[in-house]
Order: structure tokens, then sequence, then C-alpha cells
């Protein structure tokens, strides 16, 4: 099958070795920082799609990936001997008023066909949502069945875990052998904006929080446009803020402090829980918004899959299998979209 070098540890890296890894590939996986060192070691995990409305090249892409994590993680974390933190525990999201309920209403109708009965999306009754459900003014939630939860700690050290078991080892350095794919962040988006003359991205940071609290079968939140996300282990995650100004890309400040306060508000159970984290670090955006993967240009052999901000996790298994299909196989699959030129 040849040699992968994969430079980059992140979630997108750590994905691409592994397909690449149980494909028969010789994979080597480099980053000086160690896995899970840039925003793929942060806290939230939220994997949650788009909405079923407008489709696109994108959101179908992301469907097909929220779809497939089930048996990705399961096989990652069967390999591996530990969990991944992967559980497809849906999600409740309040509803202000009679004309958002509405709105999605009509998006569940659109859901039965664009998610091809795979999962469910429909408005409930907050009194019969549970009684983790979120404060709703209109007495009304969305529930869907699609939105899963990924601790992502926890699953980069399952991946480092399952690529050991096949040989493949993460070094601080060495040389490229054979392809080599570039799945370095916002480093990465700053050296191939440089490469080419023309920035192709930038970094946004992003803060959060973890909460002890045990709510581990419960569902993903999202209330006042904060993800609420409970995590096998005891803890539930908040996030995050989406910063493009910052001075210190590692700081946590009173934007976090109003992040938190916002989600006590909407769920009165996280009221008094322990915060036994505050997190914060820059997530790599293309200008594009949608991942960047395929080859890198002027450089033969080398390769980009970069650009997840905030979708990493939830896009990782399918940008790991056709990044697999185009290194390993030749045969493209990249949506357009995705492609470097795209963020051009």
């Amino acid at each position: 099958m040849g040699e992968i070098t994969i430079r980059g540890a992140g979630i997108f890296g750590l994905s691409i070795a592994w397909e690449c890894a149980r494909r028969g590939a010789a994979v080597r996986v480099i980053d000086p920082f160690g896995p899970g060192a840039g925003s793929s070691g942060g806290l939230v995990g939220a994997l949650a799609p788009h909405v079923p409305e407008n489709w696109n090249a994108k959101k179908a892409f992301q469907f097909e990936s929220l779809i497939m994590a089930e048996p990705f993680w399961a096989e990652v974390g069967g390999v591996a001997g530990q969990s991944a933190g992967y559980a497809r525990t849906g999600r409740l999201q309040p509803l202000p008023d009679a004309r958002a309920v509405a709105r999605a209403r009509e998006r569940g109708e659109n859901a039965r066909s664009l998610w091809q009965g795979k999962a469910v999306w429909e408005v409930i009754a907050s009194a019969d949502a549970g009684p983790w459900a979120p404060d709703s003014p209109s007495g009304w939630l969305v529930r869907d069945t699609l939105t899963a939860r990924m601790h992502p700690r926890m699953a980069c050290a399952a991946l480092v875990a399952a690529l050991a078991a096949r040989g493949v080892t993460i070094a601080p350095d060495g040389e490229d052998r054979g392809r080599t794919v570039w799945a370095t962040g916002i480093a990465g988006l700053a050296a191939l904006s440089e490469d080419i003359g023309k920035s192709v991205g930038t970094g946004v940071k992003g803060q959060a929080a973890l909460l002890r609290l045990d709510r581990a079968d419960f569902p993903q939140l999202f209330a006042d446009a904060v993800h609420i996300v409970p995590h096998e282990d005891g803890t539930v995650a908040i996030g995050s803020t989406s910063e493009r100004d910052y001075t210190d890309p590692t700081s946590t400040d009173d934007q976090l402090d109003d992040v938190i306060a916002r989600a006590c508000a909407a769920v009165p159970d996280l009221r008094g829980a322990e915060i036994i984290e505050r997190w914060a670090g820059v997530r790599p955006r293309s200008r594009s918004r949608a991942p960047m993967l395929g080859p890198w240009p002027g450089r033969d052999g080398h390769y980009i899959a970069n650009g997840g901000f905030k979708i990493g996790f939830g896009m990782a298994p399918r940008v790991a299998e056709v990044m697999a299909d185009y290194l390993l196989e030749d045969r493209d699959m990249i949506p357009e979209d995705f492609r470097v030129s795209a963020s051009l």
C-alpha cells in the first residue's frame, strides 16, 4: 500500500493515520507537541449536524460522517482497548416562540428525506423531554437523534492506542516518507498561506469549561447559543466562544464566565456544579469555512487536511475515508467545496 507520513496529531491527522493503517499502509505520525496538543485537546465534543434545509455538499458530507461515526469509534475503541467517549445521545434545543416552532416543524419534514430515515428531527413538548430539558419560552423543543457526543481527549487517546496496536507511533520529529499529509491546524494554515502568497484561513479562539456533574446518559443541549455536552466520565462540558480578535490564545476571561452563566440560566441542574477546568485554544478556520482536503498546490507528494473549525470531530470519519481513498487508491471523492482551491 506504500508509505504515508502524517504531520500533525490532532483529530484529522490521527483519524487519517488510523484509516490508512487499517488498510495496510506503512504510516508514521509526526508532531513535536504530541497528540491532541492543539484545539483537538479541548473539552466540548459536540458532534451536532447542520439544520436539515438548504442542502449542499458540506451538509451531505457531514451527515455521512455522523452516520459513520458509531462504527468508526467502536472499531477504534475495540482495537485500542479503551473508550473514545463517543455516544449518539441526541440533542435538545429550546424554541423561543411560535415562529421558531413552525420553522422547526418544517425542518422536521425536510429531515425525513434528507436524513434518509437514519435519524429524526422533531418538535416535542418540554413536558415530554425529561428532567434534563432546558427552559423553553414556547414550551417546545427540537429533539434530534443524529447529534452525538465525543470526549475530545479520550478520542485522541483511543486513536493513539489503536494506532500503537497497529505498530504506528507518534514521534516528535522525523523525515517525510512516501506521501505526506499536513494536518497541522493553525500553523499549517499559516504555512500554506505564506507558501502561496494568499491567506487561506485563520485561527478562531474558543473558550470552554468542564463541570463535575454526572449526566452521562442524558442528551446534549444547545441553548442560548451554548453547547452543553454530558460526557461519560461524569463531567459536563460547556462552550464555546468564537473570538477572531484576541491577544492570548490560551487564557480564559469574562467571556467564558458569560457562557457559563448563560448555560446555568438555561439549565438549572448546572447551578452549583463544580468547575473543574477552564480551557482556551485556537481552532483552524478556512476561508471557505469547510475543511480543506487534497494536494498542496505546487508541492508534489504533499497534501492538506485542515480547517476542521468546530466540526472536526464530527467530520473526522468521512475525512479519514476520503483522504485514504485519495492517498492509497488514487480515488478522488473530495467535494469541490473542500478542495484547497475553494479557499484561494
